[in-house]
């Protein structure tokens, strides 16, 4: 009754939250600059350095807390929540009824209810350190993705981690930067926000600094931004109102668990634990009642049948698989890659197909402007002047085309161009229009607009083009020739744009793309961005590794052909943006398969490429950096972006390269495929060995006078083999499991456990036989030693599984383990054999085994191994695999 209302008392105090930021929100949404300026304590030049701390230290950090986040205690208690520690706390409880409490005379003993106990805290100790472990990994590699915003501190505009920003702070927001928090919008052009995030509208929403009527909801405000949400074009200056769980994102964020959707490969991974322990709680109450009925000891029977249960629960598997994956992108991180989320490692490891731009992933990331020409080719200032003035005065995102232009205008004594003239507006760059504009004014009142973009859309708002200092008609014949000379740029692997300017343009204070017409043609800035030395390496060890490389780009087409050629990449087809639209999804997947570049894409063109070939069954990974990126990046199986890369696009990312190479790519590629195989090779060994150990459970259940191990023995059994295989993660694989793209295959998981199971199951009835017949252990007087001698039979046959399930080879000749498994397997393989002769195996009930079993263990052994490799030739022989 107390948590009904404490939870209704919680709802109570979240719903009054959300009301009052709602009612802030549009407060700020109604008041005026000056108004906001005194409500923030703050001004047109921003905080200063101390102040911002002091309300950082006040406010705390922008960060939003998803959920409540668990205490160090109570996570490790949770620990001990498992369910191989629920069955074990089970049988400590018979036991300790059945031992002491029932228990009359002298004869009482805490021995099994000890160990039982000594094992559950074994397990969840294990359990916490490796989860806090991974935990810890985590926060260390988020730690190293920065993510900033351009903030006004003291006058001056500086680049501030979104974790230190704070209320009344002045942002500055541009093409492809994600809100950094709650805004009020202060001044904007053609400002379009992507709310998709928080309302779930594809449509971008154009935002205003000035608005009509009060809005009627908060999602309405049209002069509010909300964290989370990101700025598709446009640019703005904004007001914070409101940081981390203080936003409208951090409200809802409230009711969250930050829980995300389930791969294929993590459904995967449940459903054969499902499946395990589903076949557990059938054979448990079988085992139970055959052993009541034959034997007449319930109590025994009922230890034993909770005994097996822990023994087919794969316990260690989320272990193994948290510490894999984080092993894994340690590794990775390490080598310049950044896993932000881990199960995306596995897609990694599957990628066979990487889709990639072409800008500082091919080529070098170094602009150089190499040539600013007129119409007909020719060097001339008045294209570079332009230029650079519509370059130093834009304030959105400034391009490495930008810097190239900025830089070659310095070295050519540009003479303080920028000081001639004051900028009065300018209209944002967008993909669809491929173009940027800026007005300005000279001393005299002289107002131009000027204007640099694709060339084609270009020559679309162009009437006119400069010819020996006059402006004359773009006749058909003057458009041909513009644009050979263009195509003649490109042709020597040269990105050329065009560069136009009016200067008859209106008074008014506002423009707009409609004023984007009848412009005058100055002529072409020609950039060099030469392939890296490493590319081709890159590629050509990709493809031995099974990844093919497809080049999405925005570029012109020739450009783009001019550098594939040099990196050894085949484009003897290659496809343009308006070629995609032309053809039908059936018909673009049948071109998709043979060709490697597709030139001047949309953003929704390069998210549909990378849609049809998933739905023709591969595994798509996307890399790019750019907002025309983030469709793509979001459609892929594995998104990839790099740390330099705009907000929107390593938001949708899993993964992040601290550093833009092909090569750094290819390493991940293999340790996602090295991390995969290891989870795949315990998956294989628990489901083979836990549905092998049922029969042979099942088998002496019905034909043993006594049991066939006793319950402690089996949990002490269990705990040895778990022991040896912790190091699992620290495994290697064989280079030929590498060079081929890992899918997760449910169907050949369930294969193998029914072909390999039953193996193990034949060598213990063979060892029951011999413990049986040949050494006359037939009696319960004798049962100690049957039980010991199956007890370090089975120890050490699925130990030695280990090793022979990790390779297709033969192991410790042709594939040898690494040496924490190694040293795992060996010191448990020790132990199992000499604990029966310590005081830990008297207190387990063993028997001292007579030194003639060896010899016939070793039999065992030696036919188990030869067996396993033999039924490990037909397997791979029938279905072509193995791990």
């Amino acid at each position: 009754m107390r948590s009904k209302k404490n939870t209704s008392k919680t709802e109570q105090i979240r719903m009054l939250q959300k009301r009052q930021l709602e009612k802030d929100i549009l407060l700020s949404s109604i008041l005026n600059e000056a108004q906001l300026y005194m409500t923030y304590d703050t001004n047109q030049t921003g905080f200063s350095k101390e102040k911002a701390e002091e309300l950082l230290d006040e406010k705390g950090e922008n960060v939003i807390s998803y959920g409540k986040r668990q205490s160090i205690i109570v996570r490790f208690l949770l620990s001990f929540t498992s369910p191989f520690s629920i069955v074990l706390l089970l049988v400590a409880a018979v036991s300790y009824l059945a031992d002491i409490f029932f228990s009359t005379g002298g004869d009482k003993s805490w021995a099994t209810v000890v160990i039982i106990l000594s094992l559950v805290g074994i397990s969840g100790v294990v359990q916490f350190v490796q989860e806090t472990k991974s935990d810890s990994a985590a926060k260390k590699l988020k730690a190293m993705v920065s993510s900033n915003a351009a903030v006004l501190r003291e006058g001056a505009v500086n680049e501030i981690p979104m974790p230190e920003i704070v209320p009344g702070d002045i942002v500055t927001l541009s093409a492809g930067d994600m809100l950094p928090a709650d805004l009020r919008i202060l001044s904007a052009k053609d400002l379009f926000i992507g709310q998709a995030a928080l309302t779930g509208e594809s449509e971008p929403i154009e935002k205003f600094a000035e608005i009509k009527e009060p809005p009627k909801s908060v999602i309405e405000a049209p002069n509010i931004g909300f964290m989370g949400t990101n700025v598709i074009s446009g640019s703005a200056r904004a007001i914070v109102i409101g940081t981390g769980n203080q936003t409208y994102l951090g409200l809802i964020a409230q009711d969250l668990t930050g829980r995300r959707a389930t791969s294929s490969f993590e459904k995967g991974v449940g459903d054969v634990s499902n499946l395990l322990l589903r076949l557990m709680l059938v054979m448990a109450p079988v085992i139970f009642v055959i052993n009541g009925v034959t034997k007449n000891d319930w109590v025994n029977g009922l230890l034993f049948a909770l005994s097996v249960a822990v023994g087919i629960t794969p316990e260690l598997l989320p272990m193994i698989m948290t510490s894999t994956l984080a092993k894994g992108a340690l590794y990775m991180a390490n080598r310049k890659t950044i896993v932000k989320n881990l199960s995306s490692i596995q897609s990694f490891g599957a990628m066979d197909v990487l889709c990639t731009d072409k800008t500082g992933t091919l080529t070098q990331d170094k602009i150089i402007l190499e040539k600013y020409l007129d119409i007909h080719g020719h060097d001339d200032m008045r294209v570079l002047r332009n230029a650079y003035l519509n370059s130093y005065f834009q304030t959105g995102m400034k391009n490495l085309m930008d810097l190239a232009i900025i830089a070659r205008a310095k070295k050519e004594g540009y003479k303080e161009w920028d000081n001639e003239y004051t900028k009065l507006d300018e209209i944002p760059f967008d993909f669809n229009r491929r173009r940027m504009s800026v007005v300005i004014e000279d001393s005299k009142g002289k107002r131009k607009l000027l204007t640099k973009g694709a060339i084609e859309e270009m020559l679309n708002i162009c009437g006119f083009a400069l010819q020996n200092g006059n402006a004359v008609p773009i006749t058909p014949e003057l458009r041909h020739e513009i644009l050979k000379i263009s195509d003649g740029l490109n042709e020597q692997g040269l990105r050329a744009i065009a560069v136009a300017q009016k200067n008859h343009v209106s008074d008014v204070g506002v423009f707009s793309v409609n004023d984007e017409k009848d412009m005058v043609l100055n002529g072409f800035v020609a950039f060099l961005d030469p392939p890296k030395e490493s590319t081709k390496e890159a590629i050509q060890a990709l493809d031995s590794h099974g990844v093919r490389v497809i080049v999405l780009t925005g570029d012109n087409g020739k450009v783009a052909v001019s550098v594939c050629k040099q990196v050894g990449l085949d484009v003897t087809d290659v496809m343009s943006g308006e070629d995609i639209d032309k053809q039908t999804d059936e018909e673009l997947k049948k071109r998709i398969a043979k060709v490697n570049l597709f030139a001047k894409l949309s953003p929704s063109q390069k998210s549909r490429v990378v849609r049809l070939l998933q739905e023709d069954g591969h595994t798509v990974g996307y890399m790019g950096d750019g907002i025309n990126d983030a469709p793509a990046l979001h459609q892929s199986d594995v998104g990839i972006s790099v740390d330099s890369g705009v907000d929107i696009a390593k938001e949708s990312a899993d993964i992040i390269l601290l550093e833009k190479s092909l090569m750094v790519l290819e390493e991940g590629v293999l340790e996602g495929r090295r991390t995969f195989g290891n989870i795949v090779k315990y998956i294989k060994m628990a489901a083979s060995g836990n549905f092998g150990n049922m029969f042979s459970v099942l088998a002496a259940s019905i034909f043993l006078p006594f049991l066939p191990m006793l319950p402690i023995q089996i949990l002490a059994q269990n705990l040895l083999y778990d022991f040896s295989q912790i190091a699992i993660p620290l495994d290697r694989m064989d280079n030929e499991y590498l060079r081929q793209p890992q899918k997760w295959n449910a169907k050949g998981i369930a294969k193998f456990m029914y072909f390999i199971g039953p193996i193990s199951s034949l060598f213990d009835i063979a060892t029951f036989i011999i413990l049986f017949f040949v050494f006359q252990y037939n009696s319960d007087e004798t049962a100690h030693f049957f039980q010991t001698g199956w007890f370090i039979v089975g120890l050490l046959t699925q130990t030695l599984i280990v090793h022979l399930i990790r390779t297709t080879k033969i192991p410790f000749v042709e594939s040898r383990a690494s040496l924490p498994l190694l040293l795992s397997t060996v010191v448990v393989s020790i132990v199992g054999i000499v604990l029966p002769y310590t005081f830990i195996g008297d207190s387990l009930e063993m028997a001292h085994m007579p030194l003639v079993y060896l010899p016939w263990v070793l039999g065992i052994l030696l036919a188990y191994v030869l067996t396993m490799q033999a039924a490990k030739a037909i397997y791979m022989k029938k279905f072509g695999e193995w791990i």
